[in-house]
């Protein structure tokens, strides 16, 4: 076997020119961990921001990425869910634990069985890469509201990646009664194809305008400081940014928070393992219940070539 590959790393922290495409160490599987040809990835707001500096200590250089797709091509001792060949994804970093120096972006990554399963038939390789980071942090958020069947939910940006999810998963996995969401006048029709009973159109109606109030308010794109004024007096408001624009969100636990002035660390909560959401995830896409919604927006955080030129 070849002893480097292809990647994008950095090997200091900074805007995104930091980024380097070059030779990087060819991983070998370690006990209980798959070697996986990378056949699609997908960068997250969480990529960026450990680039622009030390979010969590990571010896340098860093390749970054957590959602993939790919191909299992080698196993360590121990592995008993997959085999040569099989079609796998997930998202590889665990944060409950020490984050990977070998991120996605790369052509080759090492990944406990755990953290991946198998590929739903009925999507690419690009469609499965984009979905299970931002579906765990859909969850998360439900779960950090502690929200139950029966109530209603007010979705802040329910035409992106983490919106879109949340919307169809209140309908389908958490029974909202009634469900609403924000976005732009060209997304209306497709987030009610989504299943949002109540859609507004941020470019005409503010906040103040909506008269109705809600048990959860879930905001995706960091409008706290104005979106909780449709929350009931006692209703949840989740911002999954940080730093929330309200002190009075509860901060989703996939967002990376910095506490005082000791070491950065993430605060990640125990809901739900990897394995529970990779499951979840697959088990939704296999009925459908999940449209395969991919929502390519800005891209500036991201280098202007192909990922291997």
């Amino acid at each position: 076997m070849k002893c480097t590959q292809k990647t994008w790393f950095y090997k200091e922290y900074g805007p995104k020119e930091v980024l380097q495409f070059g030779d990087f160490p060819m991983p070998s599987p370690k006990s209980d961990q798959v070697l996986v040809q990378v056949k699609a990835s997908a960068l997250n707001p969480i990529d960026f921001k450990m680039r622009q500096r030390p979010i969590v200590p990571t010896p340098l250089p860093v390749v970054p990425g957590c959602d993939m797709a790919g191909v299992v091509v080698g196993s360590g001792d121990g592995v008993s869910k997959f085999r040569i060949g099989d079609e796998v994804y997930g998202n590889i970093q665990d944060f409950h634990g020490e984050l990977k120096q070998l991120g996605t972006l790369a052509q080759y990554i090492v990944v406990e069985e755990s953290l991946v399963a198998m590929k739903p038939p009925n999507l690419t390789f690009e469609e499965a890469a984009s979905l299970p980071l931002a579906l765990q942090t859909a969850v998360e958020g439900f779960k950090t509201a502690k929200f139950k069947a029966g109530q209603t939910v007010f979705v802040v940006g329910g035409a992106g990646g983490v919106g879109s999810l949340a919307v169809q998963l209140a309908n389908n996995v958490f029974g909202a009664s009634k469900v609403a969401a924000t976005c732009s006048t060209k997304k209306v029709e497709f987030v009610k194809s989504l299943g949002a009973e109540v859609v507004v159109d941020y470019t005409q109606q503010g906040y103040h305008q909506i008269l109705e109030k809600f048990d959860f308010i879930f905001d995706t794109i960091g409008d706290t400081n104005k979106s909780y004024v449709v929350a009931k007096e006692e209703g949840a408001v989740v911002d999954i940014t940080w730093p929330p624009s309200n002190p009075r969100a509860v901060i989703s636990s996939l967002v990376v928070s910095v506490f005082g002035a000791g070491p950065s660390r993430l605060w990640i909560s125990s809901f739900c393992s990897p394995e529970m959401y990779l499951a979840l995830l697959t088990i939704l896409l296999l009925v459908d219940y999940l449209r395969r919604v991919f929502c390519f927006g800005n891209f500036s955080e991201v280098p202007s070539s192909g990922i291997f030129g």
